[in-house]
């Protein structure tokens, strides 16, 4: 059984190789059950803090057929040991037989596939033109995405703007030093304190937060724009308010998961701003043609994609990592 690592997955993944698996498997389909949620209380002894087992299973089918599990667990007093609150790992089973192939660092795989998923939803409804990016959040996940959009479009310019100031001038400067290596062109990239100006002038916008307060608002947003909305994975969180998603073409990556999971969808459907109707399409839909996406010469379209992340996204990346090794 191979064993990959944080690194070696990393290495092991191309962006746009594996936007293109990804679009493959939702062209085609795949097992994908609920996630399961299981609480374990008080782990560490009465009064600690309850954890929480997450395992969110996908399988193929036919004669390459694979079955993955991801593993994670989250452990709010690990702070109080100096360790990280959440773990993930990803299992990958033979379809056929369910042996053992890899187990590969499912936090990196996670990553990985999150901004290629909002690289692949780009690809169907951002402008080809598109040139100018406008990331808020300065997470983790901030530099895969402004990687992902500005291999996916012709990005020149990218604005990053964080509720801390010197954390966005720093990943400024990191973004500086290494994107012109990986896109193998020049770029710009800077950080800014006026999150309206940022928003109006960007034609493409991503957020990965964990606000529970709308960060893109409605009124800010101006004809031909995208907006990509990857944090606020839970009802209670939301990166866009009513009037942004009620002026944009909204899709999602799965009907299932956004409707449910994600506050952007979840709250304005809760308070009547949208119906379920509105929700154009899915990745499913549109990696299978059976709705449309940005039509060619449409520059007035605001759209908008909800991310809140899918079983079968972590077995498309497991599988092109364990190809690529």
């Amino acid at each position: 059984m191979k064993i990959l690592s944080a690194d070696e997955v990393d290495a092991a993944l191309d962006d746009l190789a594996l936007i293109d698996r990804l679009d493959a498997l939702f062209r085609a389909g795949c097992e994908m059950p609920p996630r399961h949620h299981h609480t374990v209380a008080e782990p560490a002894g009465p009064g600690s803090a309850d954890a929480t087992l997450l395992l969110m299973p996908a399988w193929t089918r036919g004669a390459a057929s694979h079955i993955g599990i991801k593993l994670v667990t989250v452990f709010p007093d690990n702070g109080q040991r100096g360790l990280p609150s959440i773990y993930g790992q990803y299992l990958l089973l033979d379809g056929a037989t369910g042996a053992a192939l890899a187990l590969l660092d499912g936090t990196m795989l996670t990553k990985r596939r999150t901004a290629c998923a909002s690289g692949l939803a780009s690809r169907y409804l951002s402008r080809p033109e598109s040139r100018r990016l406008l990331m808020i959040g300065t997470g983790a996940l901030a530099p895969q995405l402004v990687r992902v959009h500005a291999k996916v479009r012709p990005i020149e310019e990218v604005a990053i703007w964080g509720r801390r100031p010197q954390r966005a001038a720093d990943l400024a400067q990191e973004l500086l030093d290494t994107l012109p290596r990986a896109l193998g062109r020049p770029i710009s990239v800077r950080a800014v304190a006026d999150r309206r100006q940022a928003v109006a002038m960007a034609d493409i916008v991503s957020c990965a937060t964990l606000s529970k307060m709308p960060l893109v608002e409605g009124d800010w947003l101006r004809d031909g724009q995208h907006v990509d909305l990857v944090g606020a994975y839970t009802p209670q969180m939301r990166e866009s308010d009513d009037r942004a998603v009620s002026r944009a073409r909204v899709y999602v990556d799965t009907r299932a998961g956004a409707l449910k999971e994600g506050g952007d969808i979840a709250q304005p459907l809760a308070n009547g701003t949208i119906d379920e109707d509105d929700i154009l399409a899915d990745l499913f839909e549109l990696s299978r043609g059976q709705q449309a996406g940005r039509l060619p010469g449409d520059a007035a379209s605001i759209t908008l994609f909800k991310s809140v992340g899918a079983a079968l996204e972590d077995l498309a990346a497991a599988e092109l990592a364990v190809t690529a090794q």
